[in-house]
């Protein structure tokens, strides 16, 4: 065994050990809500987008319609157009035809783990660095399916907290360095309870209107935005 892959495996191991808990909650839930085995076995070979698997089994639960869920989703995960699009300046000796593989297996980790490692990213390192995640993800999938058979169906249910739980884990850091991403965190909760009381608009889309909402307010009040205004 080469160094490289002495590394990848190194720097996939927090990966897989993180990914695996979180994938099983999701295969729990999948479990409590009535998806096959097979369809969870897809939900998470073919989607493979961690808290945007939550964010559309919720929704298909509670009966929105599957452009409405496409389309949360694809703005949950539009911060892969900017962390691919970086990736693609550190990967230029690479073959394109290895680049749809390699765009499929960026998460939020991976990107982490990529974007900080010195030197020239090689294919390996990439390819055994995501399936590092991705083995963790789809197993812990399946393995959280089986385990849900045999938990009481209050417990499976509760499993939706995960939710909850991974999405506060990944905001708090940013929390820790700018009161404004607190700020407009409460704002989109707050925001998402009053376009839910009012009940204007259809079933799901109140996420929706809250993503656009908050991030353009975001955008809007940017340190950066505000030094160009200036």
């Amino acid at each position: 065994m080469n160094r490289e892959v002495r590394d990848a495996l190194k720097a996939g191991l927090p990966l897989f050990i993180g990914y695996a808990p979180a994938a099983a909650a999701f295969g729990i839930l999948c479990k409590a809500c009535g998806v096959s085995l097979l369809e969870s076995f897809l939900f998470s070979a073919v989607v493979f987008a961690g808290a945007s698997q939550f964010i559309a089994l919720n929704l298909l639960v509670t009966g929105m319609g599957f452009g409405g869920i496409i389309v949360t989703t694809l703005l949950v995960n539009f911060r892969h157009f900017l962390m691919s699009t970086y990736l693609s300046t550190r990967i230029r000796n690479i073959a394109r035809r290895y680049f749809f593989p390699i765009a499929f297996g960026i998460t939020d980790e991976v990107f982490s783990v990529l974007s900080f490692k010195k030197g020239v990213l090689t294919k390996t390192f990439i390819f055994i660095l995501q399936l590092s995640a991705y083995s963790a993800w789809v197993g812990g999938t399946l393995a959280g399916y089986i385990l849900g058979g045999f938990l009481p169906g209050d417990l499976t249910k509760s499993m939706g907290v995960a939710l909850y739980a991974l999405l506060v884990a990944i905001l708090l850091p940013e929390i820790k360095h700018s009161s404004r991403a607190l700020v407009l965190a409460l704002s989109s909760g707050l925001l998402n309870t009053i376009l839910i009381h009012l009940d204007f608009l259809p079933r799901g889309w109140t996420i929706i209107a809250c993503i656009l909402i908050i991030a353009t307010a975001g955008m809007l009040l940017s340190d950066d935005t505000k030094g160009e205004a200036l």
